[in-house]
């Protein structure tokens, strides 16, 4: 993907954690929350879901059986027509106990 113009913008280590500090149960619904958590960091940055360029999923105890279920989430933020880059990365442990998921990224805002 060539991008010109705009500012980078990182978003690194979002995770599933709520408003109320709680973390769902499950990948699919950690999954939906951490990309809920990223849309809101990408609203208050002027920007959405359309100016990621590099997406990278982070999964606890990672299975191929749950490709489908990720891409399934995923898939309901970003666009289809032109995706960002993406990584899937199968890792043994994250930074909390009941953390499945986490998510960084790479975007470009235009103003």
């Amino acid at each position: 993907m060539l991008i010109e113009g705009g500012q980078l913008l990182v978003l690194s280590g979002h995770v599933p954690f709520d408003a109320q500090g709680r973390v769902p149960e499950g990948l699919p619904a950690q999954l939906e929350q951490v990309l809920r958590n990223l849309d809101a960091t990408l609203r208050a940055a002027g920007s959405d879901f359309h100016s990621v360029a590099r997406l990278t999923i982070y999964v606890r105890d990672y299975a191929p059986a749950q490709l489908a279920e990720i891409r399934r989430v995923r898939d309901r933020w970003v666009s289809a027509e032109r995706p960002p880059a993406s990584a899937l990365i199968g890792v043994a442990s994250l930074f909390h106990p009941d953390v499945l998921v986490e998510v960084d990224a790479l975007a470009i805002v235009t103003r």
